[in-house]
């Protein structure tokens, strides 16, 4: 399970053998979410436990860093 980075008590990875579309997992001690790359941005596709101004910084996080989860998820699995 490659962990991209740590913020806010959160881990932001993706599984060794996933699937398309490039998505990003985030989990911690409140809850847990799934955000999916639409080509253009990430969007929520799925929550649990996580407080709506724990998404805002998330979706943030994920905004200011997701050309380093693009090329990370193209160097795993377009090897």
């Amino acid at each position: 399970m490659p962990e991209i980075f740590r913020f806010f008590g959160y881990s932001f990875f993706f599984y060794s053998k996933e699937h398309e579309p490039i998505h990003i997992h985030v989990e911690g001690a409140s809850g847990y979410a799934v955000f999916d790359h639409n080509g253009e941005k990430f969007v929520l596709r799925e929550k649990h436990g996580i407080k709506a101004n724990d998404i805002k910084r998330i979706v943030a996080v994920i905004e200011e860093n997701k050309d380093i989860i693009i090329n990370r998820w193209e160097s795993y699995f377009c090897k």
